[in-house]
């Protein structure tokens, strides 16, 4: 499977004569220079700021900090320069996603719109079973890795914070508070959920990237051979891990491109759904977004954490110490008692942000097998859901989330490779324009 997510957007960044990096300045323009433009959104749509920030809010999750922190310590240091290659890959696979999903949407009997894999798959593959198939996996992966994942980090995180100050939390009761918080959010559908995400995205990500820039500036001196390690290691590995080079090599690219398409998503179609609730005039506008988007989640925020956690003086790859505990730790070792505070709320936060994105894909996927009857209960079995990962072992839902991870992509990256001609003949139409 992580073969397949690098041939696939090999194969379209070839097609497209590597737009991603030839065209950088022309859809960097059309995407952050147009961030703080507000524009409203007609009934049952969103504005694109609030379908980025939707889909960030998905994506930016556990897996720009535990996900970072899991390939380091599984993959070594050389886990973050295949993460960047499969995320510079992975922005046309997300960008032809997002073209495909915005171009065969349909609207809905309540205004809203129908798009995503399920649109492409059915309307223009006309295979309505590979679409139910990855409808049904779309939900199965809401409730595991887009879900307990989260719940899980939010339960560590507030018990690691309460641990500071000597105190005991069940994860039962951390997982009923946040489904309380979370029931809040998601039954006031897309547009509450938007709304959300539009307000925390941008100030926890701005609090994160400065902390993790504070941590590289007072350890400037240990940049040159943290970048090192990351490039030496991408092709070799200490002789202390075992099993040869051959081996490190192996473990670096699985963890490095496993983590980085669980933090950018890119090949599994999920942020498509968003994408194609936002209010555009042209598919390929929206699909520029999916590239900015898996620059921002991957090449910018997966980056500065790898290079913050290589920089800290107690971090160690393979160390016994894994999660927010971890990372809490390394920033500690540099910005003090108050470095595991702010990993801890972060993780919360960033977390949280991913369970609400989460929630509408599932939704749309329950729509699109049993209709609008059945969203009504699945938030209510989501809410379930966060419970129950609440009190799960942080590896068991980890490895649950990469499984549902390689089966939603099957029947994703096949319609996405057939239908490539289209996105791609979309994508050169709007480019001719610019």
């Amino acid at each position: 499977m992580l073969g397949a997510f690098l041939c696939t957007g090999a194969w379209l960044t070839l097609r497209s004569r590597a737009f991603q990096i030839r065209r950088a300045p022309f859809w960097w323009r059309q995407t952050f220079s147009t961030l703080l433009r507000k524009r409203e959104a007609a009934q049952g749509s969103i504005s694109q700021r609030q379908a980025l920030m939707g889909a960030l809010a998905a994506c930016l999750g556990t897996g720009n900090i535990i996900g970072v922190a899991t390939a380091l310590q599984l993959g070594g240091p050389g886990a973050i320069f295949w993460m960047w290659l499969s995320a510079a890959l992975g922005m046309m696979t997300c960008c032809a996603e997002n073209i495909l999903g915005t171009k065969f949407r349909w609207r809905l009997p309540g205004g809203g719109w129908m798009g995503g894999p399920m649109a492409y798959l059915s309307k223009a593959l006309g295979s309505k079973a590979l679409a139910a198939v990855y409808a049904a996996l779309l939900v199965l992966a809401a409730l595991g890795m887009g879900n307990m994942t989260q719940a899980n980090a939010v339960t560590e995180a507030v018990r690691s914070l309460a641990a500071l100050g000597g105190l005991r939390v069940a994860p039962a009761a951390v997982g009923a508070v946040l489904a309380v918080l979370l029931g809040l959010v998601i039954f006031g559908g897309v547009g509450r959920v938007a709304r959300c995400t539009e307000r925390l995205v941008p100030f926890m990500t701005g609090a994160f990237l400065l902390a993790c820039l504070a941590i590289l500036c007072l350890r400037l001196q240990a940049v040159p051979a943290a970048l090192g390690s990351i490039f030496r290691e991408a092709f070799t590995f200490p002789a202390a891990a075992g099993g040869g080079a051959a081996w490190g090599i192996r473990k670096a690219l699985r963890y490095g491109v496993a983590r980085g398409v669980f933090s950018n998503e890119a090949g599994l179609g999920s942020s498509a759904v968003m994408h194609a609730a936002a209010e555009v005039d042209r598919p390929a506008r929206q699909g520029l977004w999916g590239i900015a988007e898996v620059f921002i989640d991957t090449i910018l925020m997966c980056t500065v954490t790898g290079l913050a956690l290589l920089c800290c003086g107690s971090w160690s790859p393979g160390g016994a110490v894994e999660g927010v505990a971890a990372v809490g730790q390394a920033f500690s070792s540099v910005l003090g008692s108050g470095g595991h505070v702010f990993v801890s709320i972060s993780v919360a936060l960033f977390a949280f942000a991913t369970l609400t994105g989460w929630s509408y894909y599932g939704e749309q996927g329950c729509r699109y097998l049993f209709g609008e009857k059945s969203v009504r209960s699945f938030r209510i079995i989501y809410l379930l859901a966060a419970v129950l990962g609440s009190a799960l072992r942080m590896e068991t839902v980890w490895n649950a989330a990469d499984i549902l991870n390689a089966l939603m992509a099957i029947p994703n990256l096949l319609g996405v490779l057939a239908l490539s001609g289209v996105a791609l003949r979309e994508l050169k139409a709007y480019e001719s324009m610019g």
